[in-house]
């Protein structure tokens, strides 16, 4: 079943042959901007400073009972999330021409909306269950709270958080004008993060795990265990899956299956006309793999710093058990190995 879409999205999109004119744009244009802000010490940093300008806002909303909140750091695994939540809400059978027709995203500002907006009841008066999923990565303290309405909180390894948000920036922003890797680490383990502070964002769900409306989840549990975690949310969101519904959920929340659709997850329009655009929201869907981009000396540098902000933040989260070991290299033994 697909339900009607009342509200027009704006869905832009940049013809292919705007490409070309875009790359010689962004490297006669923007190339030289961009070597001016970093010599004045202003890029990278301006970066995240404009996303959070743009997007720190969940707005006047307030959440109720048919609210399901998908609360996620940047690219930790939200449109998955997303997606499993969507499904349960629509026991399996939801269809969709792009997950947003469906999945309204709260701070979006509506001159970028794309989405469905988060007032279009329609959304959850149609669903087969009632409930609406929403998308946010707003921290804790910019998210309305509503003991009625329900919230979804995932968290990733932050090293893989990192390696996925330096190709999807590249891919679907920036292009030809992305900052070198390193350059790029600098700014992920600072105050200028983008969307703010990873350790932040985790303790946020982390400190409120055991409230009756709050599900805290890793993506790597999620990978671990998919049928699980899929039982998991349906029951903490009041859904009582058949095992053939259950069945259909898992099937259609696969890797290789949102592989297959992934152009009904993507950026609309590919983003910048001068990034490469499509094939960004699902790119490699594993664990554990940052050595593909990162050496295990900035491994290490990842580890040691939200971890240290963990503790400063008087968290009790277990990072070495949930991360640590995801960070090593298929080809090394486990700790303890001879």
């Amino acid at each position: 079943m697909q339900p009607t879409v009342k509200t027009r999205l704006n869905r832009r999109t940049f013809p292919k042959w705007l490409r070309y004119p875009g790359l010689l744009m962004a490297w006669c244009l923007l190339l030289p901007l961009i070597k001016l802000l970093e010599l004045l010490g202003r890029w990278p940093r301006s970066i995240p400073r404009g996303m959070q300008r743009m997007m720190g806002k969940f707005g006047s909303y307030q959440p109720d009972t048919h609210d399901v909140l998908i609360c996620s750091y940047f690219k930790s695994g939200t449109n998955w999330t997303m997606h499993i939540a969507l499904q349960i809400a629509w026991r399996g059978t939801a269809r969709f021409d792009h997950i947003h027709d469906l999945v309204p995203w709260a701070e979006l500002p509506d001159r970028m909306r794309y989405t469905v907006p988060i007032t279009d009841d329609s959304v959850w008066q149609e669903s087969p269950t009632g409930l609406r999923i929403i998308k946010t990565h707003l921290p804790l303290e910019k998210i309305p709270y509503n003991t009625a309405a329900r919230y979804i909180w995932v968290v990733r390894d932050p090293k893989d958080v990192f390696v996925s948000s330096y190709h999807f920036v590249k891919s679907t922003m920036l292009g030809p004008l992305m900052p070198p890797i390193q350059k790029w680490l600098d700014l992920f383990l600072s105050p200028d993060t983008p969307l703010g502070s990873w350790a932040g964002h985790l303790q946020g769900g982390w400190q409120n795990r055991r409230s009756d409306n709050l599900l805290f989840l890793t993506y790597e549990e999620m990978k671990r265990d998919l049928a699980g975690v899929v039982a998991r949310m349906a029951d903490f969101m009041g859904v009582d899956l058949t095992p053939a519904e259950l069945q259909r959920v898992v099937a259609q929340t696969s890797y290789t299956h949102m592989k297959g659709i992934a152009h009904k997850f993507d950026v609309p329009g590919g983003g910048a006309p001068w990034a490469s655009g499509p094939g960004a929201m699902i790119r490699r869907g594993q664990a554990g793999v940052s050595h593909e981009l990162i050496s295990a000396a900035d491994q290490r540098r990842i580890d040691d710093y939200w971890r240290a902000e963990l503790n400063r933040l008087n968290s009790d989260f277990p990072y070495d058990e949930a991360f640590a070991a995801a960070g090593r290299r298929r080809d090394q033994p486990p700790p303890g190995t001879p």
